[in-house]
C-alpha cells in the first residue's frame, strides 16, 4: 500500500435538478467568482493529510474547466450511477492504490476540512473500518423545524439511526429515531443529521459496485444503504457544527446561501 490519501471530486453535468451546475458561479467574500467545481476542490485541498486530490466526471466541459484552474481531472463514465460508483470506478485507473479514498461531493464547497480529518484519523487508527461518514447532532430548534417540515412532506436532511459504538444501523430521510419530543434536549437529543462525506477502503468500493443497487436505496435514494446491504460497516464519526452552515448547490436559489457561508468563511 501506498500510504496516499485520495480525495475525489465526483462531479456530473446532467444534474436533472441542476444541468450544468458544478460550472455555476459563486461569489466569495470579496467578490470574487470562481464554479463550483474549483470551490469544491480548494475544500478538498485545505484537508492537511490529502495526498492527492482529482475531480472525476464524464463530462468534458468540467474536466476541461477544472485542468484551467490547475486540478487533476480524469474521465469516468457516464454510467456511474453516484458518487460513490464514480470513486470505485477511478480507482480502478490509478497505477498506485490509495489506503484511504474520500469522496468528497462536487456540490459541496462549504465541507470544513475537519470533518474529512476526522474520517481519515478515525480510519488510520482502526484498520478495521471499511466506510467511514460524519454525523452531527441535531439541536432541539432544529429538530422541531424539521419536525415541522416532515408534516408537510419536506424532506430536510439525512438522519442515522447509530449504535453506541458508532457504527450505522440504518440512514433515512425520514426523521430516525421516533421519540416523543417532550424527552428531548439540546444536549441530548438523540438525532444525528448525516453529511454526505464518505472514507472508503479500497475493497469496500470493489464489494459495493460488483452488486446492483439494493431494493432500500433505492426507495430512499440514499446510495450508503447499498454498504449496509452487503454486510460492509459504516463508522460515524461526530463532529461539531462549524460556524457556516453546510449547504449545498442543488438549485439556483441555493447559491445566495452558499455565498453567505463563504463569506463568514472568509474565501476569495
Amino acid at each position: 500500500m501506498s500510504g496516499e490519501i485520495l480525495i475525489v471530486i465526483p462531479a456530473r453535468y446532467a444534474s436533472q435538478r441542476y444541468p450544468g451546475k458544478p460550472l455555476a458561479e459563486l461569489r466569495g467574500a470579496t467578490g470574487t467568482a470562481k464554479t463550483l467545481i474549483e470551490r469544491s476542490w480548494g475544500a478538498a485541498k485545505r484537508v492537511p493529510s490529502g495526498t492527492r486530490v482529482v475531480v472525476a466526471s464524464d463530462s468534458d466541459k468540467i474536466l476541461d474547466a477544472a485542468r484551467a484552474f490547475g486540478a487533476e481531472a480524469i474521465f469516468t463514465s457516464s454510467a456511474c450511477r453516484n458518487g460513490t460508483e464514480r470513486c470505485a470506478e477511478l480507482l480502478g485507473t490509478l497505477d498506485n492504490e490509495p489506503d484511504i479514498v474520500v469522496n468528497l461531493q462536487g456540490d459541496a464547497p462549504l465541507i470544513p476540512d475537519y470533518f474529512v480529518e476526522s474520517l481519515i484519523e478515525a480510519m488510520q487508527a482502526d484498520a478495521s473500518i471499511e466506510v467511514a461518514t460524519p454525523v452531527v447532532r441535531c439541536t432541539r430548534t432544529l429538530y422541531d423545524k424539521l419536525v415541522a417540515d416532515e408534516k408537510k412532506n419536506i424532506v430536510g436532511g439525512t438522519f442515522g439511526a447509530i449504535s453506541s459504538a458508532g457504527n450505522a444501523h440504518y440512514f433515512s430521510k425520514r426523521i430516525i429515531p421516533h421519540f416523543d419530543a417532550d424527552k428531548a434536549d439540546d444536549n441530548t437529543l438523540p438525532v444525528l443529521l448525516h453529511i454526505g462525506l464518505y472514507a472508503y477502503r479500497p475493497a469496500a468500493l470493489r464489494k459495493y459496485v460488483a452488486c446492483e443497487p439494493s431494493a432500500l436505496e433505492q426507495l430512499e435514494g440514499l446510495e450508503q444503504l447499498r454498504f449496509l446491504d452487503l454486510d460492509v460497516g459504516i463508522r460515524t464519526i461526530e463532529v461539531q457544527s462549524p460556524e457556516w452552515e453546510i449547504w449545498e448547490l442543488n438549485n439556483p436559489s441555493d447559491i445566495p446561501h452558499i455565498e453567505q457561508s463563504l463569506k463568514i468563511m472568509g474565501l476569495d
